[in-house]
Order: C-alpha cells, then structure tokens, then sequence
C-alpha cells in the first residue's frame, strides 16, 4: 500500500485509514445494538498487519463505545503501529474547561496517554465561533505541551467560505473534509482543500464513498461503468477519484466486515497518487452527472441528527427514499417505509422542532423532506 509523508511532521501514512464509525454490530443480551467487539478488534489488526498505520475514531461513534473497541484493538502493540486520531465533541463545550475534562475522558477511554492527532469535530461557521470565545487555542497549546496531543486539526461541515475562515485561524496539523467524485465543489471544495494543503494542512478524506451512496450505484450508471475500457468496480472508481489528489495524505473508509477490509487493502494496493488519466476524469465527471440525476436527497448517514426528540429515523427513512428513487422502485419505499414504522421511528412523528437541521452537516431542509416522505404513503 503507497504511503504518503504527511506534510513535514516527520512521518508517512498509508493512504487507506481506518475509520471507527460504521463497525460490526450485534444485539446485546439486554437487546441493545453493540459493537461486534471481536469482530471488529480482528479487523482493525487484519488491516494494521497489511500496512494501514491511521486510524481514526470520536466521542460520539457507536454511542459511545468507538474510543473503547479502538483502545482494545490497538492492545498487544499495535498502538505504536499507527497514528490515532480522536475528536473533541465540540457540542458539548459550554465552557472552557469543558475541554480538558472531555479529552482527558477520551485518552481514559481509549487507554492511552497520548493520541497523534486531536480534532475539533465537525465544525461549522457557528460552532467555530463558539469555540473562538471560549479559546480553543489555549487548550490545544496547553494539550500539546503537557504532551496529551501531538498534532491539532478540525473536521469540516459547511461552505468553503467558513472552511477558508477555520483555516487561517491557527496553525493547524490536519483539515478532514468530505471530499468524493460528487462533492468536489461542495462543502470544502477542491479549491478549499488546495488552499490548505498550500498552508502546509495535512488533508484527511471522510466519505469517499458518500456514506456507502456511490459504492453501489443504479443500472445505467453501473451500466457506464461496464462499457468502459477500464473494468474498476464502483467502490474502485471512488477510491481513484481521491486517491488522485496527492494533497490527501489519507483515505478514510468506515468498513464494516472483514469482507470490506479485505476488499479495500487489494484496491489501496494498487491504487496511487495520479492514477487517473485525462479520458478517466472525464469519465468520472459523467459518472457524477448521472449519478446526481438519481440522487433525491444528499444525506450520507452520518447520524448527527440522532437521536431524534420524537425518535424520528431520519436517516433510515432518507435511506429508503433514495432506494426507491435510484432503483425506480416504490414498492421498496413502502416495505421499507413499513418497517421503520414499526420500529415507531416514522415521519409522521416529526413536531418540526429544528434540532436536526441544526445538526445535518449536509445543511438538508430534514423537515420538508420528512414531510414529503410521509405523504408518498398516502
């Protein structure tokens, strides 16, 4: 697998990184969804010993128990096999101290005196002036030289006018951006990210593939990709696209067997930096015309808007609207629509309170489409 120098901080990364957020899960004998612990701690050390040496997890992931199943897998030495990288809840800072408290419960979790990089997760214009007014720059001084964190950094959901906002504000290690062959002039942007990495930021992928969205596609996109000359499978194209850019030090990918594990190290194997020539390009821009011709609703499953208030499944009902969409098939929407209902996590519940559009990193209109999924009932 290529590994890349991440910027001038003195070492190499492997392209593919292991994301801790879509892991294994069975159901707990007390009837909860749990992470598949053994499951998941083989696949994180399959992945290690065929040379992936990043990976990376949060506060939030798997309600919880992300921090823990990770410090579990890296036991045994693979701690010092990888860079780890956790993220700062930046919701749940409401005063400065906050900061201190919820890293140190972090390094607790994940078993650790140190991680390599420590991000601040998920901001936005708004929650980044938030942590402007309770100095986020003095704890992350103050973290680095008491040797907690070794590198700072921040995860990014919003325009590139905020992103380009983040960046000049200090000195930072590592920018995570969503960055896909459909999202190249969303959010961050490609000009967002040449930007950073000019200043020397270290540029780390997040959904690659948009949430699992593109890895399978619709017949006349899959069907495209079939006449051409090159026979990569849909989740290789995605990972080509980025793979690209040699500004991306690593590609994360949240996988959820050992199936997918083994399928992403045999494409990071032969995938590098340039790999795609003029004639691929265009093709990926057609891909991406035609796959945004399906696509009803950009959500990628992130959760931020869980859990609802009202218990609404958003993101389960988002799922089964694009199914139906991209495949032409609405008899999927009402079997899948059904099922969710019985899990009483319907549209209908919805009271329009706002939380989860406050949340959706997408920036999605959550409350008009619950509504329009509704009515495709009635």
């Amino acid at each position: 697998m290529q590994k890349l120098p991440f910027t001038n901080l003195g070492f190499d990364v492997s392209r593919l990184g292991f994301g801790m957020m879509r892991l294994p899960t069975l159901i707990s004998d007390e009837g909860k969804t749990v992470i598949n612990r053994k499951e998941a701690i083989a696949m994180v050390r399959h992945a290690i010993d065929h040379g992936l040496n990043y990976v990376d997890t949060a506060y939030g992931y798997h309600d919880g128990e992300s921090e823990i199943v990770t410090g579990l897998a890296l036991k045994h030495g693979y701690r010092e096999k990888v860079k780890l990288t956790t993220k700062l809840p930046q919701w749940l800072v409401h005063e400065a101290k906050d900061m201190d408290r919820l890293l140190d419960e972090q390094l607790k979790k994940l078993d650790v005196p140190y991680v390599d990089f420590y991000l601040i997760h998920a901001l936005n214009r708004e929650s980044f002036h938030k942590m402007q007014s309770l100095d986020y720059k003095s704890f992350l001084k103050r973290a680095k030289a008491d040797g907690r964190i070794m590198h700072t950094g921040f995860s990014f959901h919003d325009d590139k006018d905020a992103f380009i906002e983040i960046v000049n504000d200090h000195d930072w290690d590592l920018a995570q951006i969503q960055l896909n062959y459909l999202d190249d002039e969303y959010q961050a942007t490609v000009d967002g990210m040449y930007y950073a990495a000019s200043r020397g930021i270290g540029i780390v992928c997040m959904e690659p593939l948009r949430g699992g969205a593109i890895a399978n596609p619709p017949q006349n996109i899959r069907e495209m990709m079939n006449s051409y000359d090159k026979q990569y499978s849909p989740v290789e194209w995605a990972f080509r696209y980025v793979s690209s850019f040699k500004e991306v030090c690593t590609i994360l990918s949240g996988m959820s067997s050992m199936q997918q594990v083994e399928q992403n190290l045999e494409i990071f194997g032969r995938v590098t930096t340039n790999n795609l020539n003029d004639q691929d390009s265009a093709f990926i821009k057609n891909l991406k015309k035609a796959y945004l011709e399906r696509i009803a609703i950009g959500c990628t499953k992130c959760n931020y808007c869980q859990p609802c208030p009202q218990g609404v499944l958003i993101p389960d009902i988002f799922e089964a609207v694009n199914s139906a969409y991209m495949f032409d098939a609405p008899a999927d929407f009402e079997h899948a629509y059904t099922q969710i209902i019985k899990r009483n996590g319907g549209a209908e519940l919805c009271v329009a309170c706002g939380q989860c559009e406050a949340a959706c990193p997408q920036q999605l209109p959550i409350i008009q489409l619950l509504q329009d999924a509704a009515a495709k009932r009635r």
